[in-house]
């Protein structure tokens, strides 16, 4: 009797992320560069609490945010963004594509630091949503990957809205800042990503909002429709 095995896959491997501009509706995704440094400082003032599930910061200084991003510039192994909502022009926050595995085709949207003034914004969502897209549509990725602090009520929260599915936790799996972290994982399939893909797009669509700039309908309602 044949011993049972996993479905065929196309095993070509995918293409690196491209580091190129992304523009949407509300914000646009730059290649970080030195030259984000001063904003993302000025962005990170106050916010201390921001850092508390980071492997960095809280920021003393300007060369501390230039340290971190010459770092990030230098990784040949991820692509970073610095993210600029259109409506204040400021860059307010950074994200990256990391952890590839071109012949696995996994990808993982990580390393998100996003200030106060972009948190929890409809700019913030479609950020996150366009470095998702280049992903699993540009690239073809098979398997999305986010993965955060087990503790990070709020990402873990974020990763769920965007239609993650939980795995499980991963005990003891690293030391950051000193301390023990578990980690939670989350991936979508690229089965399942059109159905996040067009809930995602609808919820970010002008109709969806009020004059106060308020959500009128979940982006789970989208999900379920």
């Amino acid at each position: 009797m044949a011993l049972p095995l996993g479905p065929e896959v196309d095993n070509w491997p995918r293409p690196l992320p491209s580091r190129q501009t992304f523009t949407g509706e509300r914000v646009a995704l730059e290649p970080l560069a030195r030259r984000h440094a001063a904003e993302l400082f000025e962005a990170a003032q106050f916010a201390d609490d921001s850092f508390t599930y980071m492997s960095f910061g809280p920021w003393k200084n300007l060369a501390d945010a230039e340290a971190l991003i010459a770092a990030y510039c230098s990784d040949l192994t991820a692509a970073f963004w610095a993210v600029r909502p259109i409506a204040t022009g400021r860059v307010s926050g950074f994200l990256s594509l990391l952890n590839v595995e071109p012949r696995n085709a996994t990808i993982e949207l990580g390393n998100i630091w996003f200030g106060p003034e972009l948190r929890r914004t409809r700019a913030a969502t479609e950020a996150m949503f366009l470095a998702l897209r280049h992903a699993a549509d540009d690239l073809g990725y098979r398997r999305l990957v986010w993965k955060c602090n087990a503790l990070n009520e709020p990402s873990r929260k974020a990763a769920l809205r965007l239609g993650f599915s939980y795995e499980g936790t991963l005990r003891a799996h690293m030391a950051v800042k000193g301390r023990q972290r578990d980690t939670a994982m989350f991936s979508i399939l690229s089965t399942e990503w059109p159905t996040h893909r067009d809930a995602i797009l609808s919820w970010l669509d002008e109709g969806n909002f009020d004059t106060t700039g308020s959500a009128i309908k979940p982006l789970s309602a989208f999900r379920d429709i």
